[in-house]
């Protein structure tokens, strides 16, 4: 069984500690929200992208501890990616806690700091909100792109 020492050990603390501080983008290219009612925790992100890659990103996060570290990891992480990569990260968090998988690897190990919230179910959302209020910008996104060529050919 998971102890409280566990979940909130002194590297997710410090993660959280160094969350980039909330901002708003002049103009995003996608924007979406996550809210967690277990916990109320809610995480607002903006995106910009050049191609299909994240080159400026901006948060609001109102979230416990678990969520603000995770929150604080991918910010400083999602430059740089793409779509794909970003998805196949906030699949592996998935398994991680919900499936016993292995924690993500390369630009996203840090991840796995938040292994020990695993055997919380009741913490898998909030830590989970920021990939998940990611993919529902990229969903906007591509909605709205979808509709546009949709329109352009009628």
């Amino acid at each position: 069984m998971t102890e409280l020492s566990d979940l909130y050990n002194d590297r997710i603390m410090a993660f959280a500690a160094a969350i980039p501080p909330s901002r708003h983008l002049d103009t995003p290219d996608a924007k979406a929200s996550a809210h967690s009612k277990l916990c109320g925790s809610t995480i607002a992100v903006e995106l910009k992208l050049e191609g299909d890659r994240v080159v400026d990103y901006a948060h609001t996060v109102k979230a416990c501890l678990l969520g603000q570290a995770a929150a604080s990891i991918v910010a400083t992480q999602i430059i740089g990616s793409t779509e794909r990569e970003i998805r196949k990260a906030a699949e592996e968090m998935r398994a991680m806690l919900k499936e016993n998988g292995p924690a993500p690897t390369g630009k996203w190990a840090d991840l796995g700091v938040l292994e020990p919230v695993r055997e919380v179910k009741g913490r898998h959302a909030s830590t989970l909100l920021a990939f998940e209020a990611v993919l529902r910008a990229f969903e906007g996104l591509n909605a709205s792109r979808t509709a546009e060529a949709t329109a352009a050919q009628a």
